[in-house]
């Protein structure tokens, strides 16, 4: 990170960097889960819904890139080793079903893991606007908490539950 970029980061830029890996095991969680739970849903509404997991499990991995990316930039390095991942996690699993056909347990599984999100993302927002300043974590991270947001209100649309 650049002189004026340091000048502008306010707090402790170590725990933001905890924080975005933290964030970055949950992304890396929910791709594997939603691209592995749109391979094997099964049933008359399968293509539906996978298609629909597949296209957030593309959103998940960039989000995953949008964070490594600020996670350098800060000066830290992104989560190298794929056991860290989900002990370091925030949202370390996705409780999908063991019937694949069961396309509302996946939805409500998915669901599940988007409200996780949201509450990760909310708190970083927060502890940004209290503690450590940083418009552009800012941008990145209210960038991502948008599109789980999205994703949380389709999976609830498909599931017949829109609120």
């Amino acid at each position: 990170m650049g002189k004026k970029a340091r000048e502008i980061v306010k707090g402790d830029i170590e725990e933001l960097i905890r924080l975005l890996n933290k964030a970055y095991a949950d992304e890396w969680i929910a791709y594997f889960y939603y691209l592995h739970a749109a391979k094997m849903a099964k049933g008359l509404n399968a293509p539906t819904v996978a298609e629909a997991l597949e296209k957030a499990a593309k959103d998940e991995l960039e989000h995953m890139n949008e964070l490594a990316e600020r996670i350098i930039h800060l000066g830290g390095e992104p989560i190298k080793d794929f056991g860290k991942l989900v002990s370091e996690a925030n949202c370390p699993r996705v409780e999908l079903p063991t019937d694949w056909g069961d396309l509302k347990a996946i939805l409500r599984a998915v669901i599940d893991a988007e409200r996780c999100a949201i509450d990760v993302y909310n708190k970083m927002l927060e502890w940004l606007q209290n503690t450590g300043k940083d418009p552009v974590t800012w941008q990145v991270v209210r960038h991502i908490m948008q599109e789980e947001i999205e994703h949380e209100d389709l999976f609830e649309t498909m599931l017949g539950e829109s609120y």
